[in-house]
Parts: C-alpha cells; structure tokens; sequence
C-alpha cells in the first residue's frame, strides 16, 4: 500500500480550488446544524420535541429538494440549480441570524433545507460532468474534503456560540453558502464552454444540449437507480439508528459525552488516514462501483455484528472503524455510477436516488426512539444490521443487473 499522503498527488491542479471552496462551504453548514436544537430551546425558550420537530422539517424540505431536481434541470439547466439553490439558501440561513421569533425561523429553516435539497445533486452532477475522466476518485476527494470542513466546522461552532452568540454562527453558514455560489459563478463562467458534449456551462443558459425529457420512460428504466436506491435508502435507515441509539447508550452505562464525542472523532480520523487501505482494496478486489456498495453494505453489517457481541466501548470503537470504511465506500460510489452511466440524465436519476436514500436518514431517529424503549441498544443493533443485509441483498441484485445487456435511455429530439 502506498503512503497515507501519497493517493492525494493524484488529483489535477483545477480541482483543488473547488476542494477549498467545498470545504470551507462544509465546515460554514456545520456552524448551523448542531446549534440548531440548542438555538431553539434555549433561545426560542421551545421544547427539544419542537426542535425535533423542525429538524425533521428541514429534512423532508431537503428531500422535497432533492426530488425536485429531477423535475426542474432541464427547464433551469445545472447552472441556474448549483448557484441559485446555493445562493438562496445562504440568504435564508443569514435570515435565521436576524430573527427570534419560532414561526419565522421555522419558516426560513425549511427554505434553507428545500435549497440544499435543490444544490447538492446539481453539485454532483458538475463534478461528474467537469472531471468525468476521474470517475469515483473525485467523488471520494471531495467527500474526504467535506468530512474535514464538518469536523472543523463542529468543533467550532459551540466555541464560536459561547463567545459570540448562535445569530454569528447561522451567519457564518450563510456566508459560507454564498460565498460558494459567488466562486461557482467565477467557475462555471470560466471552464470549458462543453464537457462531453453534454453539459454546456458556458452559454448564457447555462443549459444542457437535450433532447426532450420523458420522465416516465426514465423512471420505467428501473435497472439503473431502483435497488440502488433501496439500497441507500436502508443502509442510511440503519446509520441513523445506530448513530442516535449510541448516545444514550452511552450515556446510561456512564460513559458520558466525551466517549460519544470520540467515537465521532476516530469516524473522521479513519475517512482521512484510511483512504490508502480503501484503494489498495479497490485496485485487488473491488474493482466497479456496484461491488463497492455491496462492499459497504457488508462493511456496516460486520461493524454491526461486532457491537451486537460485545457492548464494550473498544468493541463499539472497533465496529465504528469498520462501519466508517463502508460509509467511505458508499459514499462516492452512488453519485459516481449515476454520472457515468446516464449521461444528460444524471441530475434527473441524481435526485430521485438522493431523496430516496435521505427518506432513510429522516426515519432513523424516529424509529431509534420506540425501538430503544423497547430494548435498549440490543434492538437498536438488531434493526441496524438487519437494514445492513437487505441492503447488501439490493446492491447485489444491482450488480448482477448491470452485468445484463444496456437498455439505452429514452431520448426524443429537442426542438426549438
């Protein structure tokens, strides 16, 4: 294996002002969304139930975003989507510094959330477009780079709370959002005038060249997106879970804040120093994109088994490592098979397998709570790995479907 540093000279030069940009975007989002529960009992002076409550709207605003992606790229064109999405969600999260009052800031928090929703398969879809010829590599950059924003982001947002106030962090967020949209401006404007032939980034639209969208037909091609995304949506159902139940877990057996807090930390350490493990891995064995989600699936039913053994903080420890390398698989892997295998289309499939797949992330917690009541973390654990190999079972079935003879996707000649 080579060196822990080594894989990052294989990126191109271009890339690293949108790693930075990305970054600094990543760490600015993390000013906000841990306050978020803290900023509306303690300063809204509501209950933790409605914070609860306006996290999950946030969430299913975000999903909504995400769907709606696949309705409006070809009417908007990726341009308008990456930088609008971008731009309006740091106003609104800059709104959420100036406000005290609950409707308003419930109001703003759910546009924030549908405008994420709306800029981050539209992200995914430049980045297959832009370095295409990178594949997942670069999806993997760019998720490394956004990990190590959030784990600066966080741990600075409670410092810069207690000494300023929770409006300079939402803020912060919403600069950070857009200052992003302001770089992506500058960007777009100057690259290459087509990628691909598909992507024009150029012009004044900023449009793709396409032919007129059938979205059933796209829809119908379910070999493509459909058990992938059962498969996403189940393995971030069983994360969730996982990453709620711990805590008071850890909290009832004495472990306290601090062992939580680590746990996390060892999550965002094994994302940077593991990533020459997970390319020797790749180069011996894993050597497609839907072997990689299997691959992960299996990651997080083994981290699962091991916890489910043993309740011992090493054991959680070490399953956390080996759950983390399937997270470090999934994560680029999903995007970087859209954008490669659908062409034009990838914003449309993009979104519609970034909402299923955050469906999951929305229902987890809320399971956690009657299933930990029910059993403690022993039933939390068994849900967790339970999801783990259904999940593993739909990427299988994915993979064996992709190894079938090409269906071409529905195209109809634009007219103007």
């Amino acid at each position: 294996m080579r060196n822990t540093f080594s894989w990052i000279s294989e990126y191109p030069k271009e890339a690293w002002p949108f790693l930075a940009a990305s970054l600094m975007n990543s760490m600015g989002s993390a000013f906000m969304w841990p306050m978020v529960t803290l900023y509306v009992h303690n300063v809204l002076d509501r209950s933790y139930g409605d914070a609860g409550f306006a996290l999950l709207c946030q969430s299913i605003a975000m999903m909504l975003g995400q769907f709606a992606v696949s309705a409006l790229y070809q009417r908007l064109g990726i341009k308008v989507l990456l930088i609008g999405g971008m731009a309006l969600a740091g106003v609104s999260q800059m709104g959420i510094a100036f406000t005290d009052e609950w409707g308003m800031f419930l109001v703003l928090l759910i546009i924030s959330g549908f405008f994420n929703g709306l800029a981050m398969p539209a992200i995914q879809a430049y980045v297959g477009f832009r370095w295409k010829d990178m594949g997942s590599r670069m999806f993997n950059f760019i998720y490394v780079g956004n990990n190590i924003g959030m784990a600066v982001g966080t741990a600075l947002a409670g410092l810069t709370a207690m000494a300023f106030s929770f409006s300079v962090n939402f803020g912060l967020a919403g600069a950070s959002s857009i200052l992003f949209a302001l770089y992506l401006i500058y960007t777009v404007k100057n690259m290459d005038t087509q990628v691909d032939g598909t992507l024009q980034v150029g012009t004044k639209k900023g449009s793709l060249e396409r032919g007129s969208l059938n979205q059933k037909a796209l829809l119908l091609n379910y070999k493509l997106y459909v058990f992938m995304s059962l498969g996403s949506l189940l393995i971030w159902f069983s994360n969730s879970v996982w990453n709620t139940g711990i805590a008071p877990y850890l909290n009832e057996s004495g472990n306290g804040l601090a062992a939580y807090s680590f746990l996390w930390t060892v999550n965002g350490i094994i994302i940077f120093v593991g990533q020459p493990l997970l390319s020797w891995l790749k180069r011996i064995s894993l050597h497609n994109l839907p072997a990689q989600m299997t691959a992960s699936a299996i990651c997080y039913g083994v981290g699962y088994v091991i916890m489910i053994a043993s309740h011992s903080y090493s054991a959680l420890i070490l399953g956390m490592i080996i759950a983390t390398f399937g997270e470090m698989l999934i994560a680029p892997a999903v995007p970087a098979f859209i954008t490669a295998k659908s062409g034009i289309y990838a914003p449309f499939y993009l979104g519609i397998v970034g909402a299923i797949g955050a469906s999951g992330r929305i229902f987890g917690p809320y399971a956690l709570g009657t299933l930990y009541d029910l059993g403690g973390l022993d039933k939390v654990l068994l849900v967790t790995l339970a999801g783990a190999v259904a999940s593993a079972l739909c990427f299988a079935i994915h993979s064996r479907l992709q190894r079938e003879p090409k269906e071409s996707l529905p195209v109809t000649a634009h007219s103007s």
